[in-house]
């Protein structure tokens, strides 16, 4: 499915699968994982932790999409309505699912593109801020090494 033709607004969404992830188990098809416990659950992730689940596509570009719906859903906190749990909260694959099927029934296409690139760069440009607060750290340290 190209990103052209890719439409969350009609009737067939895109295909994906969610699963639990197993330490050490690799995917070959296009992926990415969402944190399922804590109070970061839902926050989308390229890498795996060990409290995650693995979002697996059939292509980059519906990864993409997905991936940066996921992390809109995060940032709205609308995972956190989901939260189960008194001592460490988490998140479970139902409830997932369901916030991430409604967001797709919800979004228009060119609304939701504008958001991506949006997104992308609000996304490089905390990238770069956490570099530069980094390299400040750095050169307060090396200043004073003695």
């Amino acid at each position: 499915m190209s990103a052209a033709n890719h439409n969350f607004n009609c009737v067939t969404m895109p295909t994906f699968e969610i699963k639990t992830h197993q330490i050490g188990r690799t995917y070959t098809k296009p992926h990415f994982f969402i944190l399922n416990k804590g109070l970061n659950s839902g926050k989308p992730m390229p890498e795996p932790c060990p409290n995650c689940f693995v979002i697996i596509t059939n292509s980059d570009e519906v990864r993409e999409s997905l991936f940066y719906l996921c992390l809109s859903l995060k940032i709205g906190r609308y995972f956190s309505n989901y939260l189960k749990g008194s001592v460490i909260p988490f998140i479970c694959i139902m409830d997932t699912k369901k916030v991430i099927y409604n967001a797709l029934q919800n979004n228009e296409q060119l609304q939701w593109k504008q958001k991506i690139e949006k997104l992308k760069k609000i996304d490089a440009f905390e990238q770069n801020i956490k570099m530069q607060l980094k390299l400040i750290t750095d050169l307060k340290v090396a200043l004073l090494t003695f």
